[in-house]
């Protein structure tokens, strides 16, 4: 196995991925999988929310996998108890791959301190297999959604979506809550102002920000020069993944191989720690060699 240390960390399929994915984990996935023995899981297990419609789920895991491809791995088919057993489930995916770092959300802290305080109570118990895995959270806030809303929901339909178009992404951002009604040249509060937000996560340049935010806040700013500059930064962002999915949609083969492949390899890890469970709890026994002989010795008297 990789002498690296190891990361896992994943999404629910349970639509298009949105700026907000990308601000909170998938921008870390990218730089981490040239560091760390990284994991990427697709966890459909735990889409409760689509229980009672597999093929909408099987859908969605195509079309997360579509975006990020060489790294995407499958646990198989949701149930509904999925929504109540959430957390022991996201332990048990932590566990299995015996993870050191697992890049969360804020919302996700609790889970993973079940999670350290389970390994610890197993290494202190048994034998120390797990690593007490830490948290790595994402460069940016959480994004608000571009109603405003505190979160960015596609049931609420506040996203801007990896996939949109340059057209779309316009549009979206034109319609964006821009903060308390204002004149173009009255002052404002960057604070009360969503843009800001979405600007500090995605704009490169940091000193064109800062003359907006001063200008913003001195003597008043257009909400369309604010918007425009958005849409330029979130379309120079996005065009690259754009391009990226256009390949793989157009080679789904490609998309078929790499969840096999990621499969395969997430079985080869959960079967090798699963022996090492059975190992500490003296489970393994036909790798005992005391019931090898006892078997032997059975079988010679039939």
């Amino acid at each position: 196995m990789s002498e690296k240390r190891r990361i896992l960390t994943g999404i629910r399929p349970t639509g298009p991925l949105h700026l907000g994915h990308y601000a909170g984990a998938r921008e870390n996935w990218v730089k981490l999988q040239h560091e760390y023995d990284c994991s990427f899981l697709i966890a459909n297990y735990q889409v409760s929310d689509y229980a009672d419609d597999v093929p909408r789920v099987r859908n969605a895991v195509w079309n997360v996998a579509i975006e990020n491809p060489e790294d995407a791995k499958t646990k198989g088919r949701s149930v509904p108890v999925a929504f109540y057993i959430y957390p022991v489930m996201q332990v048990a995916n932590i566990l299995m791959s015996r993870a050191h770092l697992v890049p969360v959300g804020e919302d996700q802290l609790p889970h993973l301190d079940l999670t350290r305080e389970t390994a610890r109570r197993f290494n202190r118990e048994f034998k120390p297999i797990f690593p007490e895995p830490e948290a790595l959270l994402g460069r940016a806030p959480r994004l608000v959604g571009t109603d405003g809303n505190a979160k960015m929901s596609k049931s609420r339909g506040n996203t801007i979506d990896l996939k949109d178009s340059a057209e779309t992404v316009a549009k979206k951002v034109r319609r964006m809550y821009g903060g308390p009604p204002r004149g173009a040249k009255e002052p404002g509060k960057v604070e009360e102002n969503p843009i800001f937000l979405y600007l500090d996560a995605f704009d490169h340049d940091a000193a064109q920000v800062q003359n907006l935010k001063e200008r913003y806040e001195r003597t008043g700013l257009s909400s369309k020069e604010l918007k425009d500059r958005l849409t330029t930064v979130l379309n120079e962002l996005l065009e690259p993944m754009r391009e990226r999915r256009a390949k793989y949609e157009s080679n789904l083969s490609l998309v078929r191989e790499a969840l096999e492949q990621g499969t395969k390899r997430g079985r080869a890890i959960a079967r090798e720690t699963m022996e090492m469970v059975r190992d500490a709890l003296d489970l393994n026994y036909l790798r005992n060699t005391d019931v090898q002989s006892r078997v032997r010795f059975a079988a010679s008297r039939c």
